[in-house]
């Protein structure tokens, strides 16, 4: 047990009134997940900018000193939730791809893969803002924690261009960058409908949106 963790007294008083329960220890390591996953929860309601190690530190019912004890900095706590939010983005492109029935024809499933990925992805940016936004966070203080997982959102996309490529929908010669010029499309619509001049669109036509510009990039491909 990391003795470092431990804090006295079982409930705190916070801001509002609000109590806190406070953990008498934590085994060793448990502290800087929860912290994480404190964090996280931060992201998911206020996006990047809500993510603070003090306040993570508070919700867990942590000093800030312990909780310096396993973040040097700012800029390691939202690292690790940005990896988090990639995560929850590729788990939900995976749920999706999950939902998929086979038809038999490689290249009419080859084709519902990148489709369900690309409306997947949108989907997911338009009901977590919060962390969609964490995990395409970027300033200078974080440019060296590039992320560290394999199954982000790219790496589904690219997946399913070489299926594509492989049931001989996408010709070898227009392989190359195909599911960069894909993410482009997508990551840009949720931007757009996020932060940008789509944002006033209104819910009914949405969907409708996505389905054609998911349409514009299969035809391009």
């Amino acid at each position: 047990m990391d003795s470092t963790d431990k804090v006295d007294g079982q409930v705190g008083q916070v801001e509002g009134g609000a109590p806190v329960r406070r953990r008498d220890s934590y085994h060793h390591g448990d502290l800087r997940n929860a912290l994480i996953d404190a964090a996280t929860e931060l992201a998911r309601k206020g996006g990047p900018e809500a993510v603070v190690l003090r306040e993570a530190a508070r919700h867990v019912g942590v000093s800030a000193t312990a909780a310096y004890r396993h973040f040097a900095s700012h800029a390691d706590l939202i690292a690790a939730v940005k990896e988090r939010s990639l995560a929850a983005l590729a788990t939900s492109m995976r749920a999706e791809l999950a939902e998929l029935e086979p038809t038999g024809d490689p290249r009419v499933d080859a084709t519902n893969r990148l489709s369900a990925l690309g409306r997947a992805y949108v989907h997911f940016a338009l009901s977590n803002t919060g962390l969609f936004r964490t995990a395409f966070f970027h300033r200078e203080v974080i440019k060296d924690k590039p992320p560290q997982r394999t199954d982000t959102a790219y790496e589904l996309l690219a997946a399913a261009v070489e299926g594509l490529a492989s049931a001989g929908v996408l010709p070898p010669e227009r392989r190359a960058h195909t599911e960069t010029a894909a993410w482009a499309a997508v990551h840009g619509l949720s931007v757009l409908m996020l932060d940008g001049p789509l944002r006033a669109m209104p819910e009914s036509e949405r969907e409708a949106a996505l389905n054609r510009t998911v349409q514009v990039v299969i035809q391009g491909v």
